[in-house]
């Protein structure tokens, strides 16, 4: 049997921590940013953990059981 091919797109956007959880870039943040303000701009800038529902997709996007 062949190996599990990781998506690349899901490697480009997912981080893996040391503890399991998975990492992701927050949404809104690249484009039409004169409309926003500085601290909502701000606040995306920084990393948040992917939702528990979405964990089981995205595990077998990475290559992951």
């Amino acid at each position: 049997m062949p190996k599990m091919k990781t998506k690349s797109g899901a490697k480009k956007r997912f981080v893996l921590t040391g503890t399991g959880k998975i990492k992701r870039k927050h949404a809104y943040k690249s484009h039409i940013l004169t409309k926003k303000s500085t601290k909502r701009k701000r606040a995306l800038t920084h990393f948040t953990t992917v939702n528990e529902r979405d964990l089981k997709n995205i595990k077998l996007c990475l290559g992951m059981k």
